[in-house]
């Protein structure tokens, strides 16, 4: 009896007893240099060879590269991916308490804070559209300016940073 097969994206079969490089980046949907660096960076681990030498990842490394590609689309860093496979490869059944349902909970404060950001820079922008600003220098030494030039450009926690950016919504350009 031979070893099970798997079907490829171009409707080839791989021995599944090993896919050569090409064939599982084109089955996970990426290039042959993501698939190197991702082994250079330990997120895989080491396929066998060939009798010439050829590298023979199991079918399972192409589940692998799209957990990797999902997990990076939801915002996780490459080490933080490496570090939920780990978890998952040394669970052997136990739960673990920083496992993917804490770290996506952190995650999600994270992508929230940034929704913010970028929602306060949406606001910045249309004001500063809608007033007609054209100049930068001009508008931050201007009274009128709806940018909050002192609140994004002091860090939160410093000494001189103002309490609120009432500056932006205090003032109507004219």
């Amino acid at each position: 009896m031979s070893a099970p097969e798997a079907q490829t994206p171009g409707g080839g079969v791989a021995d599944t007893a090993g896919m050569r490089r090409g064939q599982v980046a084109a089955a996970a949907g990426l290039n042959i240099e993501t698939l190197r660096y991702y082994e250079r960076r330990g997120l895989l681990a080491t396929p066998d060879r060939s009798p010439g030498g050829h590298r023979l990842y199991p079918p399972e490394t192409v589940t692998v590269l799209r957990v990797i590609k999902a997990a990076q689309r939801l915002g996780f860093t490459l080490d933080e991916i490496s570090d939920l496979l780990e978890l998952g490869r040394h669970r052997h059944g136990r739960r673990i308490d920083a496992g993917l349902q804490q770290r996506a909970r952190t995650k999600l404060v994270e992508v929230e804070e940034r929704i913010a950001d970028l929602t306060a820079i949406r606001d910045n922008l249309t004001a500063a559209l809608d007033a007609g600003c054209d100049d930068l220098l001009a508008c931050a030494s201007s009274q009128c300016c709806p940018i909050p030039f002192e609140a994004i450009t002091l860090h939160p926690d410093s000494a001189h940073a103002p309490a609120t950016s009432s500056r932006a919504s205090s003032r109507t350009h004219r």
